[in-house]
């Protein structure tokens, strides 16, 4: 009999109720950390020597690369044991993915067709469509592609406008379209296609390259991720059997959507990686870069710099391995798709965070690393300039941040509604507490400071709720705001959970994220309450925002310089595994 899951244990359970564990990387067993080296040399000797030529023009090379990758069992992680995989835990996946980041524009095909490109198959396809099309994906014979954006429709996906029509024979679907920003899309040779059935009904269909009608523009002009390949798939009357739809007929946004969750907690352990390797960059080059006399290292303002890169790594990574750790427990002796896109699903609001949290924290980490470099920051013989430009993308990728940010309390409170997470009544309670406050000294302040962070976000979406009912979606500034409470809370809970465990300089790292998550979590929150309420309500609101995100002043000067010295003496990330 399966042990019923604790509160803490469900997707969002953690916004009522404080984890008893985390999952973080220092629970690596030995094959984890085994398959991280696997992929690390694979980069540094097999991908780094060709990247320049790929960022030049030479994308042919992922193919081979892909093929070594797939002999190497990096393609096979998640496709079934039956159909030529491994069925790995999903560490594992975060963690190559992770360890690929480095590897510039090839990570992006690899994750285009490990996640979004083989999955839907995995998870929906028919036992024929398996056995046809898996060992070649698994092995690296053949690279997929995933078609859902348009020309007209980004993150409105329902609203595509390519369309299939049943031929007369009844044997196969006709297909006219345009598909946009495909990835792999220049050597791919299986493609997931979402179209409307008679212009209506939104279906997922399997496309084999060389398909009659099935044509590609040119290659993008891209600012980034230069050695991916991306075009447009063109369909002109693409005969499809039958037998190539994948899933059901109307049935192709249960593929669209679960996927791209999948897609997300992946993109937050790539982002960590890419943001680790910036750092390095950054240390070494803070460390050998003399400036009046010293190292630039040993500036104030520079190590001001590198210990808040490290501190918000340290939030991002530790996040996105709590998040695994929950999926592959949730995952556990589960068999089938369904089960596990199930499992997967139930982590739906945390692979959104992770995903933009981990996109911001990198963006933030190569910006201050070119600034660090200075003038050789802004020129492509140094990484960090490509690092820059490759790192751009991923607030776009796998549904833009600021439809992720609508996701998050949106997709909470759908679970309210229905009865899956007790927040409506935590609401209540809140207004209750907020009303009569307790002065006591909590025996655990930090702790009880992430607890606080919680109750904000709470009392805003309970206002907005109260005032706007259904018409709340509309009011995207205040969910926006709600979200971002939302991400810092789950970030400084993950980086202080997993700190209690570390001490040290984890602890360090941790007092960081979590005072200056705070105090954004004050500005964002006052920000948007005028908006809510008025009058005497909003002098006790206003209050209570303020007292939930108290903190005492912290010499974070001090704190940063203590980091900053550890990542200089280690060369970059200075929490080892």
């Amino acid at each position: 009999m399966t042990e019923e899951k604790k509160l803490w244990q469900k997707g969002g359970g953690w916004l009522l109720e404080v984890p008893e564990r985390v999952y973080t990387p220092e629970d690596f067993d030995e094959s984890v950390k085994e398959i991280a080296r696997t992929t690390r040399t694979f980069v540094e000797r097999e991908v780094l020597p060709l990247l320049e030529r790929m960022e030049h023009g030479e994308l042919e090379l992922n193919v081979p690369l892909m093929r070594k990758a797939g002999e190497l069992g990096l393609l096979a992680i998640d496709v079934p044991e039956e159909y030529g995989g491994l069925d790995l835990p999903k560490v594992i996946s975060t963690v190559v993915a992770e360890e690929l980041s480095g590897s510039g524009g090839f990570s992006v095909t690899y994750g285009a067709h490990t996640s979004i490109g083989t999955l839907p198959l995995v998870y929906f396809g028919t036992e024929e469509q398996k056995r046809k099309y898996l060992p070649k994906l698994a092995s690296g014979e053949w690279i997929a592609a995933y078609c859902l954006t348009e020309p007209g429709s980004g993150s409105d996906a329902l609203a595509a406008k390519t369309r299939a029509t049943l031929s007369e024979d009844g044997k196969h679907y006709v297909l006219n379209g345009v598909k946009q920003w495909i990835s792999n899309a220049g050597f791919a040779q299986l493609f997931t296609v979402f179209a409307k059935v008679d212009g209506e009904h939104f279906t997922a269909f399997l496309v084999e390259r060389g398909t009659p009608g099935l044509s590609f523009g040119p290659e993008e002009k891209k600012m980034g991720i230069k050695a991916s390949s991306t075009r447009q798939v063109i369909l002109e009357d693409v005969k499809v059997p039958v037998e190539n739809v994948l899933g059901e007929v109307g049935k192709g946004h249960k593929i669209a959507f679960n996927v791209l969750n999948v897609g997300r907690y992946k993109l937050g352990a790539g982002a960590v990686g890419g943001a680790k390797r910036a750092l390095e960059l950054s240390a070494q080059y803070a460390n050998q870069r003399v400036q009046f006399g010293r190292p630039i290292g040993r500036f104030g303002l520079i190590q001001q710099k590198l210990g808040e890169m490290a501190s918000r790594i340290y939030a991002a990574e530790s996040a996105v391995y709590r998040t695994v750790g929950l999926i592959d427990e949730a995952l556990a002796g589960k068999k089938g798709p369904e089960a596990v896109m199930a499992g997967i699903e139930e982590y739906a609001v945390e692979a959104s965070i992770i995903k933009v949290l981990g996109s911001e924290v990198l963006d933030y980490v190569v910006d201050e690393g070119v600034q660090i470099h200075g003038g050789y920051g802004y020129s492509q013989e140094y990484p960090i300039e490509r690092a820059y430009r490759d790192a751009r993308i991923n607030r776009i990728f796998e549904g833009t941040n600021e439809i992720n940010r609508l996701l998050i309390p949106g997709m909470l409170l759908r679970r309210a509604l229905k009865g899956q997470l007790p927040l409506l009544q935590a609401v209540q309670r809140l207004q209750k507490e907020l009303l009569e406050p307790s002065f006591e000294e909590p025996e655990d302040l930090e702790l009880h400071q992430v607890q606080n962070l919680k109750k904000l976000a709470l009392m805003v979406a309970g206002l907005a709720v109260q005032k706007y009912g259904q018409g709340v979606e509309e009011e995207q500034e205040v969910l926006g705001a709600v979200a971002d409470i939302l991400i810092d809370a789950y970030a400084a809970e993950s980086a202080l959970l997993r700190a209690r465990r570390l001490g040290g300089l984890a602890q360090v790292l941790a007092r960081i994220y979590l005072a200056q998550a705070l105090d954004r979590a004050q500005a964002g929150a006052l920000s948007v309450l005028p908006r809510l309420v008025e009058g005497d309500e909003a002098r006790v609101v206003y209050s209570a925002a303020r007292r939930l995100t108290k903190r005492e002043p912290l010499d974070l000067v001090a704190l940063r310089r203590q980091a900053a010295e550890a990542v200089l003496e280690a060369g970059g990330y200075p929490i080892p595994r």
